[in-house]
């Protein structure tokens, strides 16, 4: 499967819009409201964003590193990895919420949060913007970035924005049911 370049990071660039005006509307809500859960093991609001901005902080700075040293040759079109794709579609968001096991450090569960998560997220948003903006002018597949959950695994930069951005989705999607419940 091959990914024409631009259409990706249009794609990806309209997400990433999306949650940054999400962001600022759950910033109007009372922190009562961002703080509620439906259940005792479930994640409030403000900890679905505070899970998001942990992994904000480890993969923006991995990608924003990679795009600095990378070689300026862009590619017409983005062909993902094996692994990298299974990673970003297993984020997508789906009809019915599939759950899954974080890694203990990226797991906010009781944590004490307040607004100044939305804050956080909505800057990651914003660097989220700006590395999308500069990627253009690099060659998504031959970049590589690690991951999060081990240093003999790398990703192309394409599939790395990919899960980044589509996590974020999936997480987006669960604070929406949060708040209609």
């Amino acid at each position: 499967m091959k990914i024409s370049t631009s259409e990706l990071l249009n794609e990806l660039r309209n997400r990433t819009e999306g949650h940054l005006h999400f962001a600022e509307m759950l910033s109007l809500k009372t922190e009562n409201d961002l703080n509620f859960r439906t259940s005792a093991e479930s994640w409030s609001t403000l900890e679905c964003l505070e899970h998001l901005n942990r992994y904000g902080d480890f993969y923006i700075t991995e990608i924003s590193r990679n795009i600095s040293s990378a070689n300026k040759s862009p590619q017409s079109y983005f062909k993902p990895g094996i692994l990298g794709n299974y990673f970003a579609k297993s984020m997508l968001p789906k009809e019915k919420l599939n759950t899954m096991k974080t890694l203990k450090a990226m797991n906010p569960i009781n944590s004490q949060l307040n607004k100044n998560v939305i804050d956080i997220f909505i800057k990651q948003q914003e660097n989220l913007l700006e590395l999308l903006q500069e990627a253009q002018y690099v060659d998504l597949e031959k970049a590589k970035t690690n991951i999060s959950i081990s240093k003999l695994i790398k990703l192309k930069l394409g599939d790395t924005f990919r899960f980044v951005i589509y996590h974020n989705a999936r997480h987006i999607e669960q604070i929406k049911r949060i708040l209609t419940d």
